[in-house]
């Protein structure tokens, strides 16, 4: 069965995109809760840190990791077609 990279990567994105959004407004609702649980995410203590969120910043992240996402998923899709000949 061969996968659509084209529609993979499109979907990969919207939904990096969605996913984006949502842990921005977190980040905006519940700046010290979230600093604490990157910190156990990437083992490390962010306690004396602060979030730099701004508009800007939101826009580029959301931007930067819908391409990325959606370019790595179609990527792989092609390989993965590739393979499957």
């Amino acid at each position: 069965m061969k996968i659509n990279a084209f529609k993979l990567g499109i979907a990969t994105a919207a939904v990096f995109g969605v996913a984006w959004v949502i842990c921005s407004l977190f980040v905006m609702g519940a700046p010290r809760v979230m600093m604490q649980m990157t910190g156990h995410m990437v083992h490390a203590d962010f306690s004396h840190m602060n979030w730099q969120l701004n508009f800007l910043g939101v826009v580029v992240g959301l931007l930067s990791w819908s391409i990325g996402a959606g370019a790595i998923a179609g990527l792989t899709a092609a390989v993965y077609n590739r393979l499957v000949d």
